[in-house]
């Protein structure tokens, strides 16, 4: 079974009360032999396996996350095409945490690798034998100037799937919006689920072909990225797709104010050449990917690279200095896609290796950088991309159906139907190996 593209949390519920009433009830300093950082779908999968395990003989793991509600991000696409209700998304963090796993609901503020510890904003020191850091990343609405506020007024014909407060929006302006120009943007850099932007795109030219106004509709895709996938295979179907029906492509531009009053996005030409030149598009209809990042306090870390990410072997998840340090999901450095499914390949070979350093030994399972991205192009087909390290397709089902950058029916709805089913019964409960399906996959080197 594929994959699936299941996205961080990307709003954190503020309970610092909640959090400081919790603090009081334990000491000042806490030890775990195992600490997670981060209750998302990355975190919690962790726990779950590890908890599972019959190799993991002393069950002590603490989850730390503020959180209080665990979100279903890549349901979002679904609540903004008006397919799913934001209501099927979530659930209380609480129901997600494994049994026998404590959860603090802390927020780290520093980390002390030197002294397997760390600091939360609580006042709680929270210690480790090994340590596992899977926060997530941070979407960065302020980094676009305008956006927020354009956000926050329903009026503005600006929305954005990729926050819970704002994803309802989508669905509205897409059912609204009958004539005019209509740009959904991607911006430059990394983000998690690089095909999202386009998703929410090509439901939204499905929607207005239903309603019989496409031909009233100009559509842009303004991304900041040269291509329209960064795999060669399902780029060049995407790029065939765009042309048949009738999308501009604005590529290697990327959005950095919104005008909501005057309905103008400008854009910076990152192209060779443009030197950053600004370009202003007018628009009717606005649908914006903020650019995304790390989050300070992993960024300014000691476990960061230059870049931000924890620093990991791209192979084995173990950090490069901090060798009872892991990582894996959006934190964490590895250079493939950041979607969930990555999680599903993930999770497995940091276990194994985890649990080697505990017994002494190197770790030797491996990943292979695999990814998927669902990708719907409009009501009843998707494509369903699935790729390695280099960009190299690794598909579930090519042998039996072809090859899978041909949009299907039957993956539409593994993606609308069955993937929220198998994540909320499965996947965060540690039984879900995404393209292994029910099976534990091999994590041995060199296993495709």
């Amino acid at each position: 079974m594929a994959g699936i593209a299941i996205l961080r949390p990307l709003a954190r519920v503020p309970i610092r009360g909640i959090a400081r009433n919790y603090a009081t009830s334990i000491s000042a300093k806490a030890h775990h032999r195992v600490v997670i950082v981060g209750g998302g779908t990355a975190g919690v999968t962790v726990a779950a396996q590890l908890q599972r395990s019959p190799d993991f003989e002393t069950k002590d793991i603490a989850i730390l996350d503020p959180a209080q509600t665990h979100l279903y991000q890549p349901g979002w696409t679904l609540v903004g095409s008006g397919l799913r209700t934001l209501e099927d998304m979530h659930r209380p963090m609480h129901s997600l945490i494994p049994k026998g796993v404590k959860h603090y609901p802390l927020r780290v503020s520093t980390f002390d690798p030197e002294n397997n510890a760390i600091k939360t904003s609580d006042g709680v020191d929270v210690s480790y034998d090994y340590l596992v850091v899977a926060p997530g990343l941070e979407t960065n609405f302020a980094s676009v100037t305008g956006l927020e506020q354009a956000l926050q007024d329903p009026t503005s014909q600006v929305s954005s799937i990729y926050s819970e407060k704002t994803v309802e929006q989508v669905w509205k302006n897409v059912q609204a919006f009958k004539k005019g120009p209509a740009i959904f943007t991607q911006p430059a850099g990394i983000i998690k689920c690089a095909g999202a932007p386009q998703k929410i795109m090509w439901m939204a030219l499905s929607q207005w072909k239903r309603d019989g106004v496409r031909d009233n509709i100009d559509i842009t895709f303004a991304t900041g990225a040269p291509a329209m996938f960064a795999v060669p295979k399902y780029s060049q179907a995407l790029e065939d797709l765009r042309k048949q029906r009738n999308v501009e492509g604005l590529f290697q531009h990327n959005l950095v104010k919104v005008d909501p009053k005057k309905k103008v996005a400008t854009f910076k030409n990152l192209g060779g050449g443009a030197n950053g030149a600004l370009v202003e598009k007018e628009f009717a209809f606005l649908h914006v990917v903020p650019p995304q990042k790390p989050w300070d306090w992993v960024a300014k870390s000691k476990l960061a690279d230059t870049a931000g990410w924890v620093d990991v072997d791209k192979s084995t998840t173990q950090h490069t200095k901090y060798k009872n340090v892991f990582s894996l999901g959006d934190a964490s450095s590895l250079p493939n896609s950041k979607t969930a499914a990555a999680i599903t390949s993930q999770t497995p070979v940091l276990i194994d290796n985890l649990l080697a350093v505990m017994k002494g030994k190197e770790p030797k399972a491996a990943y292979d950088g695999y990814a998927s991205c669902p990708l719907l192009t409009g009501h009843n087909e998707l494509m369903l991309c699935e790729f390695k390290y280099g960009g190299v397709p690794k598909e579930t089902f090519a042998d039996i159906l072809g090859g899978q950058e041909t949009p299907s029916r039957l993956y539409y709805h593994l993606k609308k139907d069955f993937f929220p089913y198998a994540y909320w019964n499965h996947f965060v409960n540690g039984t879900w190996y995404g393209p292994s399906g029910f099976f534990r996959p091999n994590t041995a080197p060199n296993q495709s």
